[in-house]
């Protein structure tokens, strides 16, 4: 099965894995053995490239038009593996489920590659001193399928098809022994997608932007409940330090339920 869709992939994109020497802005696209190349100016003249409107950009804070291209366009529609990691230049790594970008298509969020026109060049983002561009993974309708805060990589590089973190990863996996329902295996859920992007966890993960939380002590052993929690809340109101990234993660990023599932995962972690 998997061959076959690398075969069907490939006889669909061969008119577009050249690349336009005059624009060194490069989107990489990995599907197995397969990597394409996309040019700037090569997505923006793509057929299916559309106006589209954000009213609630996630990485700006207001509402936001972006020239851009669907993401499941550019897959090809290869399902042979069930994740896809975004990797930003600054190190920021998200894993996002090939269903929940699959889901756009049937009355789900869509996402959407936004393309940076250089006549028309975005905003700087807040607090920094360079644009979401020139590539931007941005979603249309995000409510619909609880698109999460970390699922917005801007400043893309790449996109490869991957298997999921827990499967490429198992020592971030809670015991199999844990009920369903309980809030450690909620929790890490929850950590793969707003957290994983910048800490790993016991080594798992591929983002560099911030430490790992699982080793070589884990946040719980050091802190109190309510200094993690504040810190999450509000990094800058515990500590700060002149290169400090992280985002304050308020309650319509991270519900109080979802909080608590983090906190209860880092705990579980610690005793692994």
């Amino acid at each position: 099965m998997r061959a076959l869709s690398i075969i069907l992939l490939l006889a669909g994109i061969v008119a577009g894995t050249n690349i336009a020497q005059a624009d060194d802005r490069v989107l990489t696209l990995s599907v197995g053995p397969l990597t394409r190349q996309f040019t700037a100016a090569q997505l923006l003249a793509r057929p299916d490239a559309a106006e589209l409107s954000v009213p609630a950009d996630v990485s700006y804070g207001q509402a936001m038009k972006y020239r851009a291209v669907p993401l499941l366009t550019l897959l090809g529609g290869v399902s042979a593996f069930d994740t896809l990691e975004a990797r930003a230049a600054d190190g920021f790594v998200s894993q996002i489920p090939l269903s929940l970008v699959e889901k756009g298509g049937s009355g789900g969020s869509k996402a959407w590659i936004a393309v940076e026109e250089p006549a028309a060049s975005w905003p700087m983002l807040p607090g920094k001193s360079a644009s979401a561009g020139p590539f931007y993974l941005v979603w249309e309708n995000p409510q619909r399928s609880n698109v999460g805060s970390e699922q917005w990589p801007y400043q893309l590089a790449s996109v490869t098809a991957v298997e999921s973190p827990a499967h490429r990863w198992p020592q971030m996996v809670v015991d199999a022994s844990l009920a369903a329902d309980a809030p450690a295996r909620r929790g890490q859920a929850v950590y793969t997608i707003q957290c994983l992007p910048c800490h790993r966890m016991k080594g798992a993960g591929a983002g560099d932007m911030g430490p790992d939380l699982g080793q070589p002590m884990n946040p719980v052993q050091y802190l109190s409940a309510r200094g993690l929690r504040e810190l999450i809340r509000n990094p800058t109101g515990v500590r700060t330090w002149p290169q400090q990234q992280m985002p304050a993660f308020d309650q319509t990023m991270l519900g109080e339920a979802d909080l608590d599932a983090v906190v209860a995962y880092l705990a579980h972690m610690a005793k692994r």
